[in-house]
């Protein structure tokens, strides 16, 4: 897949109503949604540094702030630079809610949890996890997850996409 393609698929997965822009609302939930899902309250410290980090990146996003990104505005926004200045630091403070002992990695059920949390279908977490485990220890560190869904929006590949490709759009995140 391209790097259109893929960030075509992530826009359709932020786009949570399907209206075709992703509201500042919908991708605000986000840090939200998984902290009630990963068991963590409005006031935990991580929690609060996930709002504040998806804040970042929604303001980054929104080009003209009217807090609609249409997918013009995402594909051109979406790249290394954006990754790297605020996409990382929210996308590692998602994993940082879901690393539930604090050790820098995620076990098969902390990943799992993470991905359902996020909307990906639970059933391919098992390939996604294996394609990142490459030691074999039963644990995907902080680095090596944020570098795959980098290498995903880049380059429109990562490990965890081409695990779970098999002729249908992967899942991401």
């Amino acid at each position: 897949m391209d790097a259109t393609t893929a960030k075509g698929h992530i826009f359709t997965m932020l786009d949570v109503d399907g209206d075709g822009v992703i509201s500042r609302e919908e991708y605000l939930a986000r840090p939200v949604h998984a902290a009630a899902a990963l068991g963590r309250d409005g006031d935990d410290p991580l929690v609060v540094v996930a709002r504040t980090a998806h804040e970042r990146v929604y303001a980054s996003m929104d080009a003209n702030g009217d807090g609609k990104v249409t997918f013009e505005e995402y594909a051109t926004w979406a790249g290394a630079d954006a990754f790297e200045e605020v996409c990382r630091q929210a996308l590692g403070s998602l994993f940082d809610l879901a690393d539930t002992d604090g050790d820098g990695a995620l076990d098969r059920a902390e990943f799992t949890r993470l991905r359902a949390a996020l909307g990906n279908p639970p059933g391919n977490a098992a390939s996604a996890f294996d394609a990142l485990d490459t030691d074999g220890d039963g644990r995907v560190d902080r680095t090596a997850y944020l570098d795959s869904i980098r290498s995903f929006v880049i380059d429109g590949a990562s490990p965890m996409a081409e695990a779970l490709h098999d002729g249908k759009q992967p899942t991401t995140a």
